[in-house]
């Protein structure tokens, strides 16, 4: 797909050459443009295909994989709310907390961040796509 980006610019240039006629020279560009699109369209269609299998799912660990680990993840931002309020009250026990914390999440994979940023994005789509389908409220 990438040799088909780099293309669609090189084509047009030769149109500019190849036809004098403005209007049929503008209309080959916007035919070839159309193309393109159509293209991308169906290259994100095939990969929000599998996202949308997997959350329409009725085995219960497939379809509640993505919501669970992104629940997962807001527990873990909400978590700075009662830390506000340790380190209110006792501060060094809110530093020791936060320094644990630390050195646990930095132990955490790269690839697994990764993920989770990959997993929260195909899902909000999946939905946003479900929702502008008609298929989900």
């Amino acid at each position: 797909m990438a040799i088909l980006d780099g293309l669609v610019a090189p084509i047009a240039g030769l149109l500019d050459k190849l036809i004098p006629d403005p209007r049929a020279r503008d209309a080959a560009k916007l035919e070839l443009l159309k193309l393109e699109g159509a293209r991308e369209l169906d290259a994100v269609r095939a990969q929000l295909s599998a996202i949308v299998a997997e959350a329409q799912s009725t085995d219960p660990w497939t379809s509640r994989a993505r919501p669970s680990f992104l629940y997962v993840m807001y527990a873990l931002l909400l978590w700075a709310i009662p830390m506000g309020l340790i380190a209110a009250a006792r501060p060094a026990m809110a530093e020791a907390i936060a320094r644990g914390m630390t050195a646990y999440l930095s132990g955490i994979p790269e690839p697994l961040y990764a993920l989770f940023a990959t997993g929260y994005l195909g899902y909000t789509a999946a939905r946003s796509w479900g929702k502008a389908k008609g298929v989900e409220r």
